[in-house]
């Protein structure tokens, strides 16, 4: 009679893993991504942050910059975990490995990752000046708004360089692979280059757009005021007609009697971007379509793994 072996349930698996992944942050230097994180964030905060959320096009420079950061951060946490141990998984998955078991581990490891890189991406811009804004728009406060959607970047990050740490075969294709999802995501974020037809559809499937979408919401983008108009007119102040610089004299006025701010946030209004609307509605759909994109990336990354005995490379 053949006796039957009996395989540890989905639930240990992950517990096992966990415990695993966990003595690699502490014994295999994995910590390392955590100062990584608040040396990139401080960097980034000390050039962009003196006008994060007060003007629009500070706004919109230090957002792009912080949800370059969070993303970063993602990829460079999961990029290499599983291909790196590729044979080990393999070996181990025809000993009654549930790959489900061994992502949903990764799952809990990577999302402890991601809300210690948050709380220090958020400690940085504190110690750098950067003026979140005190009342939130989701919650009753700014700072959680912000701490979420900067999570939700990272983590969703951290997910889709899981996956593509699933489906390659080892680390150096791994980090080749990178860069070109970076610069795919600063590209079609909809936020600095034009993007028409078929691009302009893309962006949808980008981590980046969403999340600007979400900071620009909840640092009230459309309620900022914008001084490139204004810096624009001071440039072409000296403009002389027949004698007379009338955009000098009038620029002078409009100071002198106190309407360069009204000018200033009428600019503004006018630059409005609907996306960037201040209302809790647009923020949780971000939120939303955030999740969605993570769990794309989950079940890929479980789908990939599952096939790794017939990967004969």
């Amino acid at each position: 009679m053949t006796k039957r072996i009996r395989h540890n349930g989905r639930l240990t698996q992950s517990r096992i893993y966990l415990g695993k992944f966990l003595r690699m942050f502490i014994f295999q230097n994995d910590w390392k991504v955590l100062p990584l994180g608040a040396l990139i964030a401080a960097l980034v905060t000390f050039v962009v942050g003196a006008n994060i959320f007060k003007t629009q096009e500070g706004t919109q420079m230090g957002v792009f910059a912080l949800v370059c950061v969070s993303i970063w951060n993602g990829f460079f946490n999961s990029i290499q975990s599983v291909c790196r141990e590729r044979e080990i998984i393999k070996r181990e998955h025809r000993s009654g490995l549930q790959m489900g078991a061994y992502i949903f581990a990764q799952m809990i490891y990577q999302l402890l990752l991601c809300v210690a890189q948050t709380a220090i991406t958020l400690a940085v811009c504190s110690v750098a000046g950067v003026t979140i804004p005190a009342d939130g728009v989701v919650t009753s406060w700014g700072l959680l708004d912000t701490g979420i959607t900067l999570f939700l970047i990272t983590y969703t990050a951290d997910m889709m360089a899981l996956m593509v740490s699933s489906i390659v075969r080892n680390t150096t294709t791994a980090m080749t692979t990178m860069p070109f999802l970076l610069i795919f995501q600063l590209i079609f974020s909809g936020s600095f280059f034009h993007l028409s037809g078929f691009a302009d559809k893309v962006k949808y499937l980008t981590i980046s757009y969403w999340g600007m979408n979400s900071l620009c919401s909840i640092g009230r983008y459309n309620e900022q005021p914008m001084v490139a108009l204004w810096n624009m007119l001071v440039k072409f102040e000296n403009i002389d007609i027949e004698g007379y610089t009338p955009l000098k004299d009038l620029l002078i006025e409009m100071e002198k009697n106190g309407y360069r701010d009204d000018f200033l946030l009428w600019a503004g209004q006018q630059n409005g971007v609907p996306e960037y609307a201040a209302e809790a509605g647009n923020v949780i759909f971000n939120w939303i379509m955030l999740a969605a994109l993570l769990i794309v990336f989950v079940i890929v990354s479980v789908v990939a793994l599952e096939f790794i005995d017939r990967d004969k490379r």
